[in-house]
């Protein structure tokens, strides 16, 4: 195949699947602000606990059951949002056995609540509900179920709700800024398959009506889009992993005609597990173990249950997203989505406009394995290479309180963006205590960009907001301009927000120099007439025209 012809295909491939972009401002809805902001029939409780139990019949694609969910009340109020779309629908809900009043707006529905709630009291609402939920049309980026088959014509079914929300198929506080300490997921499925969803299995209980339940416990907080159900004649195997924490518990689930294309492939869950362990700390979940699930579709970063469908080749889909080579060492989405679990599922974005914390931390993980498994130098080479994939049209911040993301310039460039950061720090060492002290200083906790930029800014011991500034808020591609003026190099940032003094490594003749531009003219001098000026190519910048005189 011709590299021309490759590119193009990852070209089509990339803008229609991985990085869809703001071309321009969106209109928001009512509904948006309902769904994306912390209203006040949201604001007034915190979650603890759900209970999810419900029946899922492959055979007419419907969902029925319950959730049960724990709360403690922070402010006295008598409305509470649950939020749930449509075409589900609620039948009832219980408080202690009193079915209370519901009015829907859209995807959410106010309960009045009869009992007075009092500050610090734990109390539970069962939200009785059923219907069949939106069919997923483009897994794992449109939300909804996936009813499939497979080759022996048994269901193979599983749910994918990021961006769509997990309202889509179970009523829940759907806004990723309240998290639940814990979670049961109870799923009543035909006796001839199994469910996996995150966590442990607790219990597997076979009813009389020839159906089977599978209860299983998450033990730590877990995110509304990382619950997951996955249903399907599936096999297991397992292995422990002697990770920091002590054995990890690796349990695989696939079809049974793939079961030895599995054992062969999965081996890429150990040295994943060790490569991020080295640079972001321990995994995250010891208490839920580790699941690597296969579904109808390309994969997603279910907490402790990461699911998986890149055919049991390595790349994305068989493609080398970098371009280099590197990216055909590793399955893309067995480490992608590993990598997930430090950034997403243990530090959480609280809006999603700040969806980059999710997504520019774990696609630079993909680089940092390449660099732990095969040299410093393949690691560069690897996220050098995805820049090919930028656009640059939107930033990659999107738009708060309306349930938005930015631009999927948040994948390359956000992982660029940090990769140029390292440099900055100029300390391997260093760098890497700082993407473990993110793990350890917000270990299970949501937050947003701020608190990100600020630890950044702190650890670093510089003031970097005109650089995330510059590369979050903004579009352009910082250029450094410089040109020889005798034994002078004269030099300066343009293209840039206000402010922007990023230092850069250059090499003159050959021995490293450290710049520090601004947006004015500054002098480097001392050089040798026409000594050769190279800019650091593992700085994400635009390098200006050179001169010399």
């Amino acid at each position: 195949m011709k590299n021309s012809y490759l590119r193009s295909i990852l070209t089509s491939l990339l803008a229609f699947i991985v990085l869809p972009a703001l071309a321009q401002q969106p209109t928001f809805t009512r509904q948006d602000t309902i769904r994306g902001s912390i209203t006040p029939e949201r604001a007034w409780w915190d979650l603890t606990y759900y209970h999810l139990d419900i029946a899922v019949n492959p055979a007419d694609s419907s969902v029925r059951g319950k959730n049960t969910v724990h709360y403690r009340v922070l402010e006295p109020n008598q409305r509470l949002q649950i939020d749930l779309q449509p075409p589900m629908t609620m039948q009832k809900v219980l408080q202690n056995g009193k079915p209370l009043e519901v009015q829907q707006d859209g995807n959410a529905w106010y309960i009045t609540l009869t009992e007075k709630q009092e500050i610090g009291a734990v109390n539970a609402l069962e939200v009785h509900y059923s219907g069949k939920p939106q069919v997923s049309v483009r897994p794992p980026w449109t939300g909804g179920f996936t009813w499939t088959k497979d080759s022996k014509g048994l269901p193979f079914v599983a749910t994918s709700n990021q961006r769509d929300g997990a309202s889509l198929w179970w009523p829940c506080k759907d806004h990723m800024y309240d998290e639940p300490d814990s979670m049961l997921i109870s799923v009543r499925v035909p006796g001839n398959l199994t469910n996996v969803s995150n966590g442990r299995l607790r219990k597997q209980e076979t009813n009389s009506d020839g159906t089977k339940t599978f209860h299983w416990f998450i033990s730590n907080p877990i995110n509304n889009y990382g619950v997951n159900v996955n249903i399907a004649d599936y096999v297991h195997f397992s292995e422990k992993y002697q990770g920091e924490k002590g054995p990890l518990d690796c349990d695989y689930y696939v079809l049974r005609e793939n079961l030895n294309k599995a054992k062969k492939q999965f081996k890429d869950v150990p040295r994943t597990l060790q490569a991020f362990e080295h640079w972001f700390g321990p995994y995250p979940f010891y208490e839920d173990s580790y699941k690597l699930v296969e579904v109808p579709y390309l994969g997603m970063e279910h907490q402790s249950s990461v699911t998986y469908g890149n055919g049991y080749q390595n790349g994305y889909m068989g493609y080398d997203l970098s371009g280099t080579g590197w990216g055909m060492k590793f399955d893309y989405i067995i480490v992608h989505e590993t990598g997930h679990e430090w950034f997403a599922n243990n530090i959480t974005y609280k809006d999603a406009a700040d969806m980059w914390i999710h997504e520019s931390f774990t696609t630079y993980s993909e680089n940092l394995f390449v660099e732990y498994h095969y040299g410093k130098e393949a690691g560069n080479a690897y996220v050098i290479g995805i820049r090919r994939n930028i656009q640059n049209d939107s930033p990659i911040i999107g738009y708060y309180d309306v349930n938005q993301e930015g631009s999927g310039d948040m994948y390359p460039k956000g992982a660029n963006m940090l990769h140029t950061l390292r440099q900055i720090v100029n300390d391997d060492e260093k760098w890497r205590g700082i993407l473990r002290g993110l793990n350890k200083d917000f270990y299970h906790q949501t937050v947003t960009t701020q608190q990100i930029e600020d630890y950044l800014s702190l650890k670093t011991g510089r003031d970097l907001s005109t650089f995330f500034n510059q590369y979050l808020r903004d579009t352009r591609l910082p250029r450094l301009e410089y040109k020889q003026d005798g034994n002078k190099l004269q030099y300066r940032w343009t293209n840039t927000v206000d402010g922007f003094n990023m230092p850069v490594k250059v090499f003159v003749a050959g021995k490293e120099q450290w710049l520090q531009p601004t947006n004015n003219w500054q002098e480097l001098k001392g050089l040798k007439k026409g000594a050769k000026i190279v800019v650091d190519p593992n700085f994400y910048i635009e390098k200006g025209s050179q001169g010399a005189s």
